[in-house]
């Protein structure tokens, strides 16, 4: 095989990787294109030798990104964008229904929340803590 195939197999992964995103195309990309110029410097190197280094390459450099991903993570704008329930501490609301026996609900936009906390009466402020799940944890304001 001439380093041409082994650079429009590259091209192949990169356009994959373009329209499915996850860096899994890049890399096995990138390793083609570096099996092309292998190819290109040792024009005697048997098709199983680059299809071997072709995996090898893959393996490693996919490990390699996995590996920096780990330690580095990416930081998000909104990191509580998919954990809706999180976006409310430290907001107060009133009490839809009274909390009875430490359950209750409160009206969020067009979304009523069940709530837990001390015994309250209807149109109490409250303000919620935390999260438990589906569950808003919430302590009673002045």
């Amino acid at each position: 095989m001439t380093q041409w195939y082994w650079w429009i197999i590259s091209g192949i992964l990169l356009i994959i990787e373009i329209f499915a995103p996850g860096a899994y195309f890049l890399w096995l990309g990138i390793s083609a294109a570096v099996v092309g110029v292998l190819a290109l410097l040792l024009p005697d190197i048997g098709w199983q030798y680059q299809f071997l280094l072709f995996g090898i390459c893959g393996v490693v450099t996919i490990a390699l990104w996995r590996s920096y991903q780990k330690k580095h993570p990416g930081t998000s704008d909104r990191p509580t964008l998919n954990r809706r329930g999180e976006q409310y501490v430290g907001r107060t609301f009133l009490l839809d229904e009274p909390i009875i026996n430490g359950m209750g609900k409160i009206r969020v936009d067009d979304t009523t929340w069940k709530v837990e906390g001390k015994d309250c009466p209807v149109g109490s402020r409250v303000l919620v803590t935390g999260v438990d799940g589906t569950i808003l944890k919430v302590d009673a304001t002045a």
